[in-house]
């Protein structure tokens, strides 16, 4: 195991972002077609907050199913915008951080996705799943 791998060799790159203006349909649209869960909020590609599936979900008050009734679902997304839902006190890492460091955070805090912010601008996202894959790659 490379014990200094910077978080940049499994970070994915091109990050589909959300602005804070964007509606919460919108949002959902996303997750569905991309099969993602967390989607970065950017102003300027600066980071400003995190936007999850789970997050979506916990608005609905009951279980994700992709027949449910969409007039409810535009009746709650028109309720709350993107800004009142994500999280706005966001960890990010710099690309440079190993593998390691981003493996310490996710085991000590509730995150499974972290923006990568070089400059104070995005330039990836790592996941849990990214860890966990290049975890399992060196065995």
């Amino acid at each position: 195991m490379i014990r200094k791998a910077p978080v940049s060799t499994i970070m994915t790159e091109h990050v589909i972002t959300l602005h804070k203006e964007d509606s919460l349909e919108k949002a959902e649209q996303i997750f569905k077609k991309h099969h993602i869960r967390h989607i970065p909020v950017v102003v300027n590609n600066v980071v400003i907050g995190m936007l999850s599936k789970t997050d979506l979900l916990r608005l609905k008050f009951a279980d994700y199913d992709e027949n449910e009734d969409m007039d409810s679902d535009t009746y709650i997304y028109n309720v709350f915008t993107i800004e009142q839902v994500m999280h706005q006190n966001i960890v990010s890492v710099s690309s440079s951080n190993s593998i390691k460091e981003v493996a310490e955070i996710f085991a000590t805090k509730e995150f499974h996705a972290l923006p990568v912010v070089d400059n104070n601008k995005l330039v990836g996202i790592v996941t849990t799943t990214d860890v966990i894959k290049y975890l399992l790659s060196q065995f």
